[in-house]
């Protein structure tokens, strides 16, 4: 029988998780190594338009929701709370964390900023107040026949692709963070949801 939780443990779950997923991004960014192929697409258009990053994520959120109609999606709290707050930390964070030139400083922010970025999305989805904006995507077309997998790789392929041609940051970390973020999620979900479900090994 699971445990009540009390509504503002989710919420103060659900911001902690979205402003360190938020951070994590920042770090990533300023390994400048290789980014997620999401945020190869927000760099890469932020590189060709007066925008800041974050904004960048703001804007394609909301447009990602859009997609969310035809799919019947609803979008809850988190959602909402994902789609806003994640481009505000990041530009807080850009702002915040200077260029750094050494290598190896280099890239313990990008495998930090992996490691992060897998914690802090179990907190925020382990809060159960709904999933982030291209999370309900794929979910979504995963629910009218299109295998998630299917869903997932074609979805980020593409925005890999189109974001490289803008001239985001394609590199050892695109591939870091493909291998690494996985395994970090799938620890991290079950013993961060506020379900009152044991952890799975």
């Amino acid at each position: 029988m699971p445990r009540p939780v009390h509504p503002a443990r989710r919420y103060a779950q659900l911001a902690l998780g979205l402003v360190l997923f938020g951070l994590s991004l920042a770090l990533m960014v300023r390994a400048e190594l290789g980014l997620p192929p999401w945020d190869v697409l927000h760099q890469g258009v932020a590189e060709r338009t007066p925008l800041t990053f974050g904004t960048v994520v703001i804007a394609f959120s909301l447009v990602v929701m859009l997609g969310w109609i035809p799919l019947r999606q609803r979008p809850g709290v988190g959602t909402l709370a994902n789609a806003i707050g994640v481009g505000l930390v990041v530009d807080v964070g850009l702002w915040a964390i200077p260029e750094v030139e050494h290598l190896g400083l280099r890239a313990a922010m990008l495998v930090g900023g992996i490691a992060l970025c897998g914690w802090s999305t179990g907190l925020y989805v382990g809060a159960g107040l709904g999933p982030g904006p291209r999370d309900g995507l794929m979910t979504g077309l995963a629910a009218r026949g299109v295998p998630v997998g299917v869903a997932r790789v074609a979805i980020e392929l593409t925005a890999l692709g189109v974001g490289w041609v803008l001239g985001g940051t394609v590199g050892v970390g695109t591939v870091a963070f493909a291998l690494l973020v996985g395994p970090v999620v799938h620890w991290s979900i079950p013993r961060l949801r506020l379900d009152g479900r044991t952890p799975t090994p």
